[in-house]
């Protein structure tokens, strides 16, 4: 398992496979979210070339965010702040601030 930190809070979490193959995240209590490839070929797709904010509230992302977006196309539950560095890391965004990415 792979091991990274959130950009804001520096929080730890877990996540096996890849941007490529599938990921899923392990973070809090013993939660998990899987998110299939075919749904990250989508996101990367929608937002090639744009700056976005995260958005990893947990109630009420900002709209057009990465976290607005997964939570109205894959779950409900607020993991944006976990995809966003797994995104940076396996270079498929860059990070602006703590706050937004750029996807290539």
């Amino acid at each position: 398992m792979n091991t990274l930190e959130t950009l804001y809070y520096k929080k730890k979490f877990g996540y096996q496979g890849s941007v490529k193959e599938g990921v899923i995240l392990f973070f809090g209590k013993n939660q998990s979210v899987k998110l299939e490839k075919e749904d990250l070929k989508v996101l990367l797709n929608t937002f090639s070339g744009k700056t976005v904010p995260i958005g990893a509230s947990r109630t009420n992302p900002p709209i057009g965010s990465l976290g607005d977006w997964l939570m109205k196309n894959i779950t409900k539950v607020a993991i944006a702040s976990y995809l966003a560095p797994v995104l940076i890391t396996e270079g498929y965004a860059q990070k602006i601030d703590n706050f937004s990415i750029k996807f290539n």
